[in-house]
Formats: C-alpha cells, sequence, structure tokens
C-alpha cells in the first residue's frame, strides 16, 4: 500500500472536537493559534447551517478561539456552492435560518415560494407545520428536495432536539421524495470545502468525533482520518461501524505537535 503523503492542510470538525456544549476543549486554542501561524490552509467545518461564518466567527472568538471567517465552512455555504454549480441564478423556497439564507442570497438565488427550482431545507429553531406543508406540496409539483445535512438530533441544555435529518424524514414520507443531502457524511461538502482552500485529499487530514459524519466523510473524500474522544464516539463504538479512521487520539491537543 503507498505511503500516505505528509497532511499540508487540515479540516476539523467543530462540535465535540474543538469546543463541547459551549466550552473550549483544552488544547484547541494552541491547535488554532499553531495552523494559522503555520500558514497552512485550514477549514473549521460544521454542519449547522443556522448560523453565517461571521456569526460563528463571533461565537467562537467569545470563548476564545480565533478562527478568521474565511476557515469556516458550514453546510449552508456547501449547500449554496452546490446549487450554484448545478443550478446557477436559481430559485428556492427556504426553511432555515439566516446561515442557509445568507449562503443562498450570496450567490444571486431568489427565495419565492412560487413555483421554486428547489426546496432547500436546513436547520431552524422553530420548524413550522404551516412551513413543511408547503415544502411538501411544492416538491409534489416539481421542485427538487435539497437538505443541507441528515443529522436526525442536535444537541441542547435540555437534551436532544429534532434536527434537519428528522423533518426531511417526514416531508419525505409525505412527498414521496428524498432529498439530496449535501452536508456531511457527503464527501462533497469535504471537496467543495478543500477547494475553497486550494488544497488536496491527498495531502489533507480530517479531524472529527464521528465516525457516521466526520471520518467517514474524510475517508470517502480520500483524506486521512483523525477521530477525536471528546465528542460522541468512544473508543468502543469504533468496531461497530465497517470502516475505522486512520488514526485515533483522545483528543485535539495530541495533534497540536503534527501541525
Amino acid at each position: 500500500m503507498a505511503e500516505r503523503k505528509p497532511v499540508a492542510s487540515w479540516l476539523t470538525d467543530m462540535d465535540g472536537v474543538l469546543i463541547h456544549e459551549g466550552v473550549p476543549i483544552p488544547g484547541a486554542d494552541v491547535f488554532l493559534a499553531k495552523l494559522r501561524e503555520s500558514g497552512r490552509p485550514f477549514l473549521v467545518l460544521t454542519n449547522n447551517s443556522i448560523y453565517t461564518a461571521r456569526d460563528l466567527h463571533a461565537r467562537l472568538r467569545r470563548m476564545g478561539l480565533d478562527v478568521p471567517v474565511e476557515n469556516i465552512w458550514t453546510s449552508a455555504l456547501s449547500t449554496a456552492q452546490f446549487l450554484d454549480d448545478q443550478r446557477p441564478g436559481g430559485t428556492a423556497y427556504v426553511i432555515g435560518e439566516a446561515g442557509l439564507t445568507t449562503a443562498l442570497h450570496d450567490i444571486g438565488y431568489v427565495l419565492t415560494d412560487h413555483e421554486p427550482d428547489y426546496v432547500v431545507l436546513g436547520e431552524t429553531r422553530t420548524y413550522s407545520f404551516e412551513a413543511m406543508t408547503k415544502a411538501v406540496r411544492l416538491i409534489k409539483d416539481g421542485a427538487r428536495f435539497i437538505c443541507t445535512n441528515p443529522d436526525e438530533t442536535g444537541p441542547s441544555a435540555e437534551g436532544p432536539l429534532p434536527a434537519a435529518g428528522s423533518v426531511a424524514a417526514l416531508i419525505t414520507k409525505a412527498s414521496g421524495r428524498k432529498p439530496y443531502f449535501a452536508g456531511k457524511p457527503n464527501p462533497l461538502m469535504m471537496r467543495t470545502g478543500l477547494n475553497t482552500i486550494g488544497a488536496h485529499s491527498e495531502t489533507s487530514a480530517m479531524i472529527g468525533d464521528r465516525m457516521d459524519t466526520d471520518v467517514l466523510a474524510g475517508m470517502e473524500a480520500g483524506m486521512q482520518t483523525y477521530l477525536v474522544l471528546t465528542g460522541l464516539t468512544s473508543r468502543e463504538d469504533i468496531d461497530r461501524y465497517p470502516f475505522r479512521p486512520s488514526h485515533v487520539v483522545n483528543s485535539i491537543a495530541d495533534l497540536v505537535d503534527l501541525v
């Protein structure tokens, strides 16, 4: 088997890798600082489509983590890039928040509920029955169904919340149409992200805390993968999957010396 080339660029998940329940994970600030000092291309990724990259930059900075706006890549940005490639200047009916609507506006999309090219479903704090009903009817009338990410639940202080994947399942059942998911584990999110920073998969690594999204997407995009044990996946969970990460480490702090 050919020996892997040295890692020249890094992609890392956010929740469970850099922060946990709004608190930075020890070593995350040092890892990010070293990345910035090295001048190597890097991206912080998230499947959460609620926030814009500017929002996330500000939120992370308040936690003591300095990530430039241009180094943040969300499922909303990946979705917008995909739609811009597929149908430039199109129209969409959107269920989502500023992270998604801003990304679509920025590529010149018109948001409308009148015969849209696409129904685009993202994360929102308040899923509306009326909005879901409209989405079902538009899809049945011919709109193509896109979803930012397949996550079925999201975290909150009170416990798990239904996320875009769960709402997509409801709309799929009612409309008879499955969505195309643009976020992880679709390697599209990795490839579009790599393209934005001019990086190549053969010399890139993906850091994540989930086997079913981060590791799977990184592997399918041709990157080395690092699983950290500070998030949702334990060491005992790894053997339940038919694939393995390239490396398993306790936390992001263990990767500082690799940058």
